[in-house]
């Protein structure tokens, strides 16, 4: 969980602002290696999400082992848009370095800023609405239930799960602004659930109590 903050925050905010906030980027001196590197950080990323569920479902499977098959279902539809949203950016660079050999420039501006604003409905869809309902609700439920983790902690996942999801539809249905603030203050409860369930097992670990009743009541 740690490894998805040290890798997706820098990647978005950092590597792929040139590319993200300029909007004739494709036909300019541009910034390759930053997005790049960007590229390079979120592939850490998917690998990070995918081993959060990974390691987690032998254990969440004793609470309740469709919903645990769901979280890492969820892990991967949320990977797969990131994959996409990467793939976009890197193709945004490949046209750039075209445009460089002599290219339309025109058709490249269209282009360009299709596949951005592709980018952009990849992380509302994948992180900004699936995160909701897997790290969220299906998570969050799994620790309330099972008090692996204190249970106010595990309510800020059932609070910021339905809050991410609500924000992400307000945004597909254009009633809210995306990235505006309506939508940075859904997203914060959910924030700081990922963000202690990364700090809680490293400093107290998982309640010994109820690992023990998981492994009793586990066939």
């Amino acid at each position: 969980f740690l490894i998805t903050y040290l890798t997706s925050i820098p990647a978005f905010f950092i590597f792929y602002a040139p590319v993200l906030d300029d909007p004739r980027y494709i036909v300019g001196p541009g910034a390759d290696t930053s997005v790049s590197l960007g590229a390079f950080l979120e592939l850490i990323l998917i690998i990070a999400n995918i081993g959060t569920a990974v390691v987690l479902f032998p254990i969440l499977r004793r609470q309740n082992e469709i919903l645990a098959l769901g979280y890492v279902t969820a892990r991967i539809v949320e990977c797969t848009f990131i994959a996409s949203g990467i793939l976009s950016l890197l193709t945004v660079v490949a046209l750039r370095q075209e445009a460089a050999a002599g290219a339309d420039a025109a058709s490249l501006l269209t282009a360009g800023n299709a596949l951005v604003a592709l980018h952009e409905w990849t992380r509302l869809l994948g992180p900004g609405f699936v995160v909701g309902v897997g790290n969220g609700l299906i998570l969050g439920y799994l620790m309330y239930t099972s008090r692996l983790v204190p249970r106010p902690m595990a309510v800020l996942g059932l609070v910021g799960g339905p809050l991410i999801i609500a924000s992400g539809v307000g945004v597909l249905l254009g009633v809210i602004e995306a990235g505006g603030v309506v939508q940075g203050i859904a997203t914060i409860p959910e924030f700081f659930w990922e963000l202690l369930l990364g700090i809680w097992p490293i400093v107290r670990g998982f309640s010994p109590s109820a690992i023990a009743r998981l492994q009793h009541e586990s066939p």
